[in-house]
């Protein structure tokens, strides 16, 4: 059996870089809410994003417990916000008997800072790909929802530098 991979963190702290060095690591299928929305809708649903990610969300945690019980790893790359949002994971993994790993990848402010105007120059040019511009109101809705997780709930701390 497989196992999962959660990785845990605010948009732009570096998930997507670190999920693939876990991926070469770990030889391990990548699930990434924003390539499935980009893939799928080019990152057009507009007001009804949180809905649909959610509905994503809820379709790849499926496929992540079916790929490990087939006998391959996953790297879930979503961010997992909440206590609430991993408690939840956890459980339902828990629940189809599948290992899994949480990772947290921590940031300083001012690398976070500089991550995002690199995104967003990105984004801008043209060359984004699956990225979205963040702007205030998405930075405010980072900065007002995203938990720290503790370090019970986490199995391996990243601290991205």
């Amino acid at each position: 059996m497989g196992k999962v991979f959660l990785i845990c963190g605010k948009i732009c702290s570096g998930k997507s870089y670190y999920a693939q060095t876990l991926k070469e690591k770990y030889n391990a299928v990548i699930l990434s809410t924003d390539e499935t929305t980009y893939d799928l809708i080019n990152n057009e649903q507009g007001e009804f994003y949180n809905v649909f990610a959610e509905r994503v969300n809820l379709y790849l945690r499926k496929k992540a417990a079916e790929i490990c019980r087939a006998g391959a790893n996953v790297i879930l790359d979503w961010g997992f916000w909440t206590k609430n949002n991993r408690r939840e994971m956890s459980d339902y993994l828990k629940g189809y008997g599948v290992e899994f790993e949480w990772h947290y990848v921590d940031v300083s402010d001012e690398v976070w800072m500089k991550n995002i105007d690199a995104r967003n120059r990105k984004v801008q040019e043209g060359n984004g790909g699956s990225d979205f511009y963040v702007d205030d109101g998405l930075l405010n809705k980072v900065k007002t929802l995203f938990e720290i997780p503790d370090k019970e709930e986490i199995d391996v701390w990243y601290c991205n530098k």
